[in-house]
């Protein structure tokens, strides 16, 4: 099943995806947003619902989860990716976050920042959280997954690397498309076989498979909850391969009019154009 979060009419709900049409599930007596279908336990319920259907054109796909309780990445996940950037394989998972505020829509623009030139793509595999859960041994992990979407972890590399965390660098507004849909689990399992690939302008830039994940979902599941309880709607973004455009020679920055495509087999697309950041971003 794919769900998603869409705008349509000026309002903002949820639907059931069936090849190019939409369930609109909005007066099906399931919840209304994604985060309480999620929290309610009730995934099967909208496999079940009906609703009117309408034309996937017709409405604007958001976000699957508008406002993610937590957004969790994990760096140099992938052997060749760690290979470009020099650095020594991981004896654990290296996390770090990216704020909930960060989050936009499968074909929402993202912005280059005002205070940088350094911006960057990273295609990535998301897992979506659907149940309360703590100490998760990985032999049980796939019980506490909803699904997964595809992700592009953009990420401003001179802010990212110039303090040790990497949270302000990877958590500009805007800097984590999501969607296209959530997937839910029992059509992925447990993540692992997927070809994985990036564009930009149409050129290739990643192409890789979650096989080749360093820490796989079951073993990133455990670690995290190790040391919190992860809750329905947090997302894992699980590391990106090789192929980023800081490890180029010279580095080929996005820029205003660059569009970027990340497709993972199985869950579909997103693609996202760079504008410059609005100045009506500050908000006063």
């Amino acid at each position: 099943m794919r769900l998603v979060t869409f705008s349509h009419d000026g309002s903002t709900r949820i639907g059931r995806l069936e090849g190019e049409s939409l369930v609109d599930l909005a007066g099906s007596n399931l919840p209304g947003t994604m985060m309480e279908l999620l929290e309610a336990n009730a995934l099967d319920a909208a496999a079940r619902a009906e609703g009117p259907s309408m034309p996937l054109g017709d409405v604007t796909l958001e976000s699957p989860i508008l406002r993610p309780p937590k957004i969790l990445a994990v760096g140099l996940n992938y052997a060749d990716h760690v290979a470009e950037t020099g650095m020594e394989k991981p004896a654990f998972p290296m996390i770090f976050n990216k704020q909930s505020t960060s989050a936009t829509g499968p074909y929402s623009p993202f912005h280059r920042p005002r205070v940088s030139d350094k911006l960057d793509y990273e295609g990535e595999l998301a897992v979506v959280i659907g149940r309360r859960c703590r100490h998760v041994p990985k032999e049980k992990a796939l019980d506490v997954v909803a699904g997964y979407c595809v992700a592009n972890d953009v990420s401003v590399r001179d802010w990212q690397i110039r303090v040790p965390t990497f949270t302000m660098g990877k958590s500009f507004d805007t800097h984590c498309p999501l969607g296209p849909a959530l997937v839910t689990a029992d059509e992925v399992g447990d993540g692992s076989g997927l070809a994985i690939r990036t564009w930009v302008n149409g050129e290739e830039r990643q192409s890789s498979n979650t096989r080749e994940l360093i820490f796989d979902v079951p073993t990133l599941i455990e670690h995290l909850s190790t040391a919190f309880t992860l809750e329905p709607g947090d997302v894992i973004s699980t590391g990106t391969p090789g192929g980023v455009a800081v490890a180029m020679k010279p580095p080929q920055w996005l820029v205003p009019g660059d569009v970027v495509r990340v497709e993972i087999e199985g869950l579909g697309h997103i693609e996202n154009s760079v504008i410059e950041e609005p100045d009506t971003a500050t908000g006063f």
